[in-house]
C-alpha cells in the first residue's frame, strides 16, 4: 500500500498538525467556503428551530471524506449558540457507552457521530427511541430478575457523518430529519479556501500559486490545507518562504502529484486496469489484490475522485477506464479502432 499524501481520510500525524486543522476550521456559515445549497437548507432549518425555541432535527451529513462534514457539524453548533460533543462509530462499542454519552447532554446539544455507519446494531437500537422519544430504555440486572428502566433525556441533535450510506440501517437512517450530501468543490472554491487557509498560517501564496494547488487538490478542502503546509515548508526550506508558481510546481513534482491530483496510488489503480484487463470492465475485489489494498480504500478513498473527474467508470460488470485516462496516462487504447491502426 502506497503512503499518499492526499489520502482524504489520513488524521493529522501530530498534535501541532492537529492545532493547525482546527485553527484553518470555519467557525460560521460566512467563513465556510462552498456547500451553498446545503448552507440554505441548514441555515433555514436554524432560523426556524431558532424561532420555535426547539432543538434542530437530526441531521445526516454523507459524503466522500475531507469534505468537510465535522466542519459543519461545528458550524452549525455555533450558528444555533449550543454545545457540541464529537465521538465516532468504532468508539461507541455497547449501549452502556451510548448511554454515559446521551445523559451527559442537556437540552439543545449536540452530540456528533463520525462514521456512524460502524455503529454497532445493538447500539444502533438503543438510539432510535432516543432519537425519536427523547428516551433511554436501558436493561438492569440478567437473568429471571432482569428488569427495564426509561429515562427521559434532554432534547437533544444527532448529527451523523459517513461516507457509506447504504451501509447505515434504514431504521436509523429514517430518523435523521435532514439528509444532505457533501459534494465535491469547484476549483475556483478550493483556490479561496487556500488563500483563506494561507492568511490564517502567515504565508505568502501568489494568486497564480493557489491555483495551481487548486487544481491538484483532488476538489477536496482537508486536501488543500495539506498541500499547502507541504509546499510551505518546502519553500520555507528551499527558497525565501513565499510561495510562487516555482515552489509549488518543484514541491508537487516532489510529491509526485500530477496536474489532475493524481498520486502514485492512483495511477497504479488506472494502469492495472489497462494493462491487465484491456482497460475493463473489472471487479473492485480484483484490483484490491492487485493493489493491495483494502475495497473500502478503493471505494471510499480513491474511486470517488476518479469517478467525478471522469478516469473511471462503474458499470454492473465491474470498472472500466475512460479514454480520458488512456490520454493522461499515455497509454494506447486498444478497444480504440483509430489508436490501434497507429501502431500497425
Amino acid at each position: 500500500m502506497i503512503d499518499r499524501i492526499i489520502n482524504a481520510a489520513q488524521e493529522p500525524i501530530d498534535k501541532e498538525d492537529t492545532e493547525v486543522e482546527i485553527t484553518l476550521r470555519p467557525r460560521d456559515f460566512d467563513s465556510y467556503i462552498g456547500q451553498e445549497r446545503l448552507k440554505a437548507n441548514l441555515k433555514l432549518a436554524i432560523a426556524a428551530a431558532k424561532k420555535r425555541n426547539e432543538p434542530l432535527d437530526h441531521i445526516l451529513l454523507y459524503g466522500p471524506p475531507g469534505l468537510g462534514k465535522t466542519t459543519m457539524a461545528s458550524v452549525i453548533a455555533n450558528e444555533m449558540n449550543t454545545q457540541i460533543r464529537i465521538t465516532s462509530g468504532p468508539a461507541v462499542e455497547r449501549p452502556g457507552d451510548l448511554a454515559s454519552l446521551l445523559t451527559n447532554l442537556t437540552d439543545g446539544d449536540i452530540l456528533f457521530i463520525d462514521e456512524i455507519h460502524r455503529l454497532h446494531r445493538t447500539v444502533e437500537e438503543v438510539l432510535y427511541t432516543a432519537m425519536e422519544d427523547y428516551k433511554l430504555d436501558i436493561m438492569i440486572g440478567k437473568g429471571p430478575s432482569a428488569r427495564s428502566l426509561r429515562l427521559d433525556l434532554p432534547k437533544f441533535t444527532i448529527i451523523g457523518a459517513t461516507t457509506r450510506t447504504g451501509a447505515i440501517a434504514a431504521p436509523l437512517r429514517d430518523r435523521f430529519g435532514h439528509v444532505h450530501r457533501l459534494d465535491f468543490y469547484t476549483v475556483s472554491e478550493i483556490e479561496s479556501i487556500i488563500i483563506r487557509a494561507a492568511r490564517i498560517l502567515g504565508v505568502e501564496i501568489k494568486p497564480s500559486a493557489a491555483k495551481i494547488l487548486a487544481t491538484r487538490a483532488r476538489l477536496t478542502p482537508r486536501i488543500a490545507n495539506r498541500l499547502l503546509k507541504r509546499v510551505r515548508d518546502y519553500a520555507d526550506i528551499n527558497g525565501d518562504g513565499i510561495v510562487d508558481n516555482s515552489m509549488a510546481n518543484q514541491s508537487l513534482e516532489l510529491l509526485d502529484i500530477d496536474q489532475l491530483g493524481l498520486d502514485p496510488a492512483d495511477r497504479m489503480l488506472l494502469a492495472a486496469i489497462i494493462d491487465n484487463y484491456h482497460g475493463g470492465p473489472v471487479g473492485v475485489e480484483t484490483l484490491a489484490a492487485i493493489t493491495s489494498d483494502e475495497r473500502t480504500t478503493i471505494e471510499d478513498m480513491i474511486e470517488p475522485y476518479l469517478l467525478q473527474i471522469g478516469l473511471l467508470e462503474r458499470t454492473s460488470r465491474g470498472r472500466k477506464v475512460t479514454a480520458k485516462a488512456y490520454a493522461h496516462l499515455g497509454k494506447i487504447n486498444d478497444n480504440d479502432p483509430d489508436q490501434t491502426s497507429l501502431i500497425n
